[in-house]
């Protein structure tokens, strides 16, 4: 139903982990994926560039390393010397395949650099030529150029696919979709029905490029499942039309280089062996090898004694086919292996079974050798494709290993699923967060839906306008009469929070919507109506995200009460923190008129006291502007405190500027991977509502100098607050405002060295990812190639952590841009 697909939606693997106390995968298991990442280049290849000093000339360089489209390249004659490597873009800079100036009549040079330690150029180039791989020319130039070979494979790609069920022709099949190299195939001809459309990792051994039949010595023939659905001279219109179409829709060869290769087996028909069926991997059976091919493929069939059975389960295999294990094999490993379908009694004995036959056992050599040094765990998460329903994706818990092999259990799947057994190599499971890096709907655990409906605490009825006196007199009878009141139990019953939406709403909170809120909230626990009251507020807010930061717990602050997540939407995203909550109700006013100053508004906006005729705080004189002077976001750090004002606002007022740099538990989650541009409003930093500029200003502090920052770090602003016998807030003619400077830097980011980029980076709330620039060697050049997709699949970072990452390297950008483009 709707409601529980938006919370589907809201599933997110940090949140689930941390629920269930378990560990994700390690992301090196899934080889799969790692080779799906790269992006065609590999170090050692060799490419002509173009030199910085003369760029007429070009030289012959190395790449020593790949980040996305980035590449660390060293000219070829510096050896192993590393200080003259540079990083280039692949979509920007000049680069070539080997033998491209000589075609284009260009010239090559040896740079400035090295001139001394090459005498003699032709003979260096022979020599570091000889038996050398040349980058891709099609990832170089043309339509192909920058992009993840992976990429390719479009929507409207053709390729060939072997019919693993009957034998072993292969037929025409078309790509519908490629999520993150996961393909969903349907077969040339049945353009109009997906009703036999199949799913295959794109480095399936039975999948192929166009024209691998032809080159192998099998036929194209339709699957029997199909044939019947069109005539013979149907089926040969169909394959004449894809020849003639062959160039428009073929795919690189240069993208199956990386599939498994397929040994010589030995296995004779009529042999015996144990094997789990790939469409219902679920239980292991006996099975028997039906025909041999060739020396490369086998088929085999599931056993099943009935002497009724029509069809059986039988399919193609090769050497290296996951799910085929000597006799023996369950025994050994203490598995239960099902008998035959029609065997007498349940108590199966292979001894019996092959004597009955009149069968011999495929021998141990004939099945590869299996490991268990793979980094799975029992109890780890990972996501699985549902064998049953192959479009969906599961959340998968390994229940048990044994040598190659998981059992898994997915949760979350429209039908109920037995364990699965899959093998550690497998193409059809995937490390966790892969769904919503390629935008795919993983299917979520039931659980996370049931968790939501909790009821959190009374909520009056929304209010009407009436006199002060009504209401007070109505909310009296009905603390009276009211069935639903709670017994007062000591000191965790919170009072009724009354919303006073006739108070000053600040900048972040829309007044519209603050009078729209329900009269109350509470009585009942304090955490509860407390965290329903702030829920409120955010959902209250111009731009939720941002009410949401602003609460949010200042990890340097004292710890006095009880950790809340709480959630908060905002143009189509949703956005998660830390809330500290009082657990006790003689905290609960001091809590209110805290939170209240955060957010900038009237003392007594929400609180225990409801307000009637005239606020203690006079504010309805202020105006939005006095009341931004007077919380000081913007004060002049000489400011006094408020007469007989006292510092008990430490939480909300110490060193705001520093607050914001400590976010650790601050997600953004999208739905939807989107393009590869860089979003540069940080996490949870709404803009243009209440203060615009705060953001920025906020975060735009840091200086380059580490010396600068420092001293600021140093500098102690006083602590004020409102006390409870101020009534006016000082005057704003008294306080000077204290724009936060923009970042300034002290060198060209183009010439910093790796050094100046750590340097940088410590210097920010990214301190500890600094270690990864290093270990890469990513220069001021590199930094400013850096993209959110880049960061996110070279450096392995979660998208928060990504995303607080590239909002730094925006401001580097925007500074460079302003103080050094010209």
């Amino acid at each position: 139903d709707a409601g529980s697909s938006v919370e589907e939606m809201e599933f997110n693997w940090d949140e689930y982990l941390e629920d269930t106390g378990a560990t994700a995968a390690p992301h090196g298991s899934f080889k799969h994926v790692d080779t799906s990442l790269q992006n065609g280049f590999a170090p050692g290849m060799k490419l002509e560039v173009a030199v910085k000093s003369d760029q007429n000339t070009y030289w012959v360089a190395t790449i020593i390393t790949t980040c996305g489209q980035l590449l660390l390249l060293r000219y070829d004659g510096y050896g192993e010397d590393r200080k003259a490597d540079f990083w280039c873009d692949i979509l920007t800079a000049d680069l070539h395949p080997i033998g491209w100036c000589q075609q284009n009549k260009k010239i090559l040079k040896v740079p400035e650099g090295i001139k001394d330690k090459i005498p003699d150029q032709e003979e260096f180039l022979q020599r570091v030529l000889r038996g050398a791989c040349s980058a891709p020319a099609n990832l170089l130039e043309g339509l192909h150029r920058g992009k993840n070979p992976l990429d390719l494979i479009a929507p409207g790609s053709r390729l060939e696919l072997q019919n693993i069920r009957d034998s072993l022709e292969a037929w025409i099949v078309n790509v519908v979709e490629n999520i993150g190299g996961r393909l969903k195939l349907r077969y040339e001809g049945l353009e109009d029905s997906d009703k036999f459309d199949q799913w295959l990792f794109y480095l399936d051994p039975f999948l192929h490029q166009v024209g691998w039949a032809a080159q192998h010595g099998y036929s194209l023939q339709p699957p029997l499942a199909i044939r019947s659905l069109r005539s013979e001279a149907d089926w040969q219109e169909i394959l004449q039309k894809v020849k003639e179409e062959e160039e428009e829709s073929s795919v690189p060869t240069d993208l199956f280089k990386d599939k498994p290769v397929i040994g010589v087996h030995s296995f004779s028909e009529g042999m015996k062996l144990e094997a789990v069926d790939p469409t219902a991997p679920f239980v292991i059976s006996p099975a028997t090898v039906l025909k041999v091919y060739n020396d490369k493929y086998f088929m085999i069939e599931i056993d099943d004694l009935r002497a009724e059975c029509g069809s059986s389960q039988r399919y193609v295999c090769h050497r290296n086919s996951a799910g085929i294990f000597p006799v023996q094999w369950s025994l050994k490993n203490g598995l239960h292996l099902s008998p035959p379908p029609g065997y007498p009694g349940q108590d199966f004995d292979w001894a019996d079974y092959l004597k009955q036959c009149g069968a011999e056992a495929a021998p141990q050599s004939c099945f590869p050798s299996l490991t268990s040094d793979h980094g799975f765990k029992e109890n780890m998460k990972l996501e699985a494709v549902n064998p049953v329903d192959p479009e969906e994706v599961c959340i998968a818990t390994v229940t048990k290993l044994k040598d190659s092999y998981l059992w898994l259990q997915l949760e979350g799947s429209k039908k109920p699923v037995p364990e699965c057994i899959v093998s550690v190599e497998s193409m059809n499971i995937f490390p966790v967060g892969w769904c919503e890096t390629n935008g795919y709907q993983l299917r979520p655990p039931r659980k996370a839906i049931v968790n939501k409906q909790k009821k959190i605490a009374v909520v009056q009825p929304e209010k009407q306008i009436l006199s002060s006196r009504t209401v007070h007199d109505g909310l009296k009878n009905q603390e009276l009469n009211s069935s639903d009141s709670v017994v007062i139990n000591g000191k965790y019953c919170c009072p009724k929070i009354y919303f006073n939406h006739r108070c000053f709403s600040g900048p972040y909170l829309n007044k519209g919507r603050i009078a729209e809120l329900p009269q109350s909230v509470g009585p009942g626990n304090c955490v509860l109506v407390l965290k329903e009251v702030l829920t409120l507020l955010i959902n209250a807010a111009y731009k939720p995200s941002r009410v949401l930061r602003e609460l949010q717990l200042d990890e340097e602050a004292a710890w006095h009460g009880h950790g809340e997540t709480l959630k908060a939407k905002y143009k189509g995203k949703s956005y998660r923190a830390t809330v500290e909550v009082v657990r006790t109700a003689d905290r609960v006013a001091d809590f209110c008129r805290k939170t209240c100053i955060k957010l900038e508004c009237c003392p007594n906006l929400f609180g225990p006291q409801m307000v009637l005729d005239k606020c203690s705080e006079n504010c309805s004189v202020l105006t939005k502007t006095k009341y931004t002077h007077y919380y000081g976001k913007r004060k002049n750090k000489r400011i006094g405190r408020p007469p007989g004002g006292h510092s008990n606002l430490e939480v909300a007022m110490k060193k705001p500027n520093k607050r914001r740099k400590r976010r650790k538990h601050f997600f953004v989650h999208k739905k939807k991977r989107s393009s590869t541009s860089v979003d540069n409003t940080p996490a949870g930093s709404p803009q243009g509502s209440g203060a615009e500029e705060e953001d920025d200003q906020d975060e735009s502090e840091l200086s380059h100098s580490l010396a600068q920052d420092r001293d600021k770090r140093k500098r102690k602003l006083r602590t004020f607050s409102f006390s409870d016998d101020e009534n006016k807030p000082p005057s704003p003619k008294d306080i000077k405002m204290e724009v936060a400077e923009k970042l300034q830097l002290d060198s060209n980011p183009l010439e910093w060295s790796v050094a100046d980029v750590v340097r940088f980076l410590k210097s920010t709330d990214c301190a500890p990812l600094a270690r990864i620039f290093l270990d890469q060697e990513i220069d001021g050049q590199a930094l400013l190639l850096l993209t959110l997709p880049t960061v996110q699949e070279c450096m392995d970072l979660k998208l928060g952590p990504a995303i607080k990452l590239c909002h730094h390297i925006e401001r580097v950008k925007l500074a460079f841009y302003q103080q050094f483009a010209n």
